[in-house]
């Protein structure tokens, strides 16, 4: 039987593929959220504009790393 952190955890995969996960204690996100996620969201609050291939780097970063809680 499957328990709901086991299909968390399964969703998880699925949504980020096979990537290193950090966990990150105190991590306010209820999800976790991918490296390129991260690092999109402090650029667009810094005021870089994205550009055609930022979704891309993006993308490819959140394969990478995962931070969970």
């Amino acid at each position: 039987m499957m328990s709901d952190t086991d299909a968390t955890d399964e969703r998880e995969t699925e949504e980020h593929g096979s990537s290193y996960r950090v966990r990150l204690p105190g991590f306010g996100a209820d999800r976790s959220i991918g490296l390129g996620d991260a690092v999109s969201s402090a650029a667009r609050a810094l005021g870089f504009h994205p550009c055609g291939g930022c979704a891309q780097r993006a993308a490819a970063l959140n394969r990478w790393v995962v931070f969970t809680r």
